[in-house]
C-alpha cells in the first residue's frame, strides 16, 4: 500500500487491486491492535459454557443478549454505522482499513449488514451433529458488474482445529446456484483461515466461502461487516505514473517467462481448480471487471476480449 500525500491515506497499489479483480481477496495478517481485539470480544459478548448454554444455538442466543454490538439498518452511512470508540468504529478507523475501503469502493461507502458468526466446539452439540457450514455465495442473484466488499475479522488466533472459514480464490466472478454449490466441501486451491488474532480478510460478494466445523475445545468469533460503493468504483487506487497502454503478450508459444507483477500477468493467472479450457472464461471475466474499474474500455490481457470483440 503507498500513502497519498494530500490524505496520507495508503491506499492499495495497482498489483493489490490486480490480485483483488482476479482472486477476489486481500488478507492483511495482525493489523488490528490486540487492545482492540480484546475491546471487541468483550463488546461482542462471551458466550455461556457448554453445561450452561444447553446447546450451541441456546449458547448463541445467550451471546446476543449480552452484546453490545448495535443492531444497524441497511443503507446508512458507513461511518455512522457504530458509535465513535467502539471496536468497529476504531477498526474501521485504521489507515489501512480506510485505505483499502477507499480503494475498493470510493468514497462514503454505505453498510448493507453485519453479522457475528460463532462457531461452537463439540460440547455445544449433544443435541446434534457438529458440521462444517455449507459451501456458498452470498447474492447469487446479484448482477451488477459493481459488486460489495465483505471485510471478515478475525479478534483472536485461529488454529486448525478451530475450523477457520474455508474460501475459493477465483470464485467470485461465476455465478452458481447455491443450492448446487452447496454439495460441495472441498474443491482444489480452497484456503482456510487459520490467522493470527487481528486479521481482516476483504472479500468480493461473489467468493464461493462457507464456515469450517470447530473441533478445539473454544468457540471461535468471526466479525463479518458487508458494505457497498455511493458512487464510482473507477480507478480509486493508487494508480501510480502513467504507463500507457500495455503491448499484447505472445500467448502459449513463448521463449520467457512473462514478468509476473503486471496486471496482464496477474489477470491472466489460474487458480488450481481451473479446467483446461473452460477456466478461460474467468480470464474474460475478470478483463471486463478491470475494464470496469480502470475506466479503460479497450484493456485486454493477452487478447482474451479483443478476440471476441473482433468484428462485432
Amino acid at each position: 500500500m503507498s500513502e497519498i500525500l494530500d490524505n496520507k491515506l495508503p491506499l492499495l497499489s495497482t498489483t493489490q487491486m490486480a490480485s483483488f479483480v482476479a482472486r477476489g481477496f486481500l488478507r492483511f495478517d495482525a493489523v488490528v491492535p490486540d487492545e482492540i481485539n480484546r475491546q471487541f470480544l468483550e463488546e461482542a459478548g462471551q458466550p455461556p459454557d457448554a453445561e450452561a448454554g444447553g446447546n450451541y444455538l441456546a449458547a448463541y442466543m445467550r451471546t446476543l443478549a449480552q452484546s453490545r454490538i448495535p443492531e444497524v439498518p441497511a443503507g446508512v452511512p458507513l461511518a455512522s454505522a457504530y458509535a465513535p470508540g467502539s471496536a468497529l468504529a476504531r477498526i474501521l478507523d485504521l489507515p489501512l482499513v480506510r485505505g483499502a475501503i477507499e480503494s475498493l469502493l470510493g468514497d462514503d461507502p454505505i453498510f448493507d449488514h453485519h453479522f457475528l458468526h460463532v462457531t461452537f466446539p463439540p460440547a455445544y452439540h449433544r443435541e446434534g451433529e457438529n458440521v462444517s457450514q455449507h459451501t456458498h455465495q452470498d447474492s447469487t442473484i446479484d448482477p451488477r458488474q459493481a459488486f460489495d466488499v465483505q471485510v471478515m475479522y478475525y479478534p483472536h488466533d485461529v488454529t486448525r482445529e478451530m475450523g477457520g472459514t474455508r474460501f475459493i480464490p477465483g470464485t467470485h466472478l461465476r455465478k452458481v446456484s447455491e443450492v448446487a454449490l452447496g454439495r460441495y466441501q472441498n474443491i482444489k486451491g480452497q484456503q482456510h483461515m487459520v490467522c493470527p488474532a487481528g486479521t481482516l480478510l476483504f472479500l468480493h460478494h461473489g467468493v464461493w466461502h462457507g464456515g469450517g466445523v470447530n473441533q478445539a475445545e473454544r468457540t471461535r468469533t468471526m466479525f463479518k461487516i458487508r458494505m457497498q460503493a455511493s458512487g464510482s468504483q473507477v480507478r480509486r487506487w493508487d494508480i501510480g505514473p502513467p504507463e500507457g497502454k500495455p503491448a499484447q503478450r505472445p500467448i502459449f508459444f513463448r521463449k520467457s517467462l512473462p514478468e509476473p507483477d503486471t496486471v496482464a500477468a496477474i489477470l491472466t493467472t489460474p487458480e488450481p481448480w481451473f479446467e483446461q479450457d473452460t477456466g478461460r472464461l474467468e480470464y474474460v471475466n475478470r478483463v471486463k471487471l478491470w475494464r470496469y474499474l480502470s475506466g479503460e474500455p479497450d484493456f485486454d490481457a493477452d487478447y482474451w476480449m479483443t478476440r471476441l470483440e473482433q468484428g462485432a
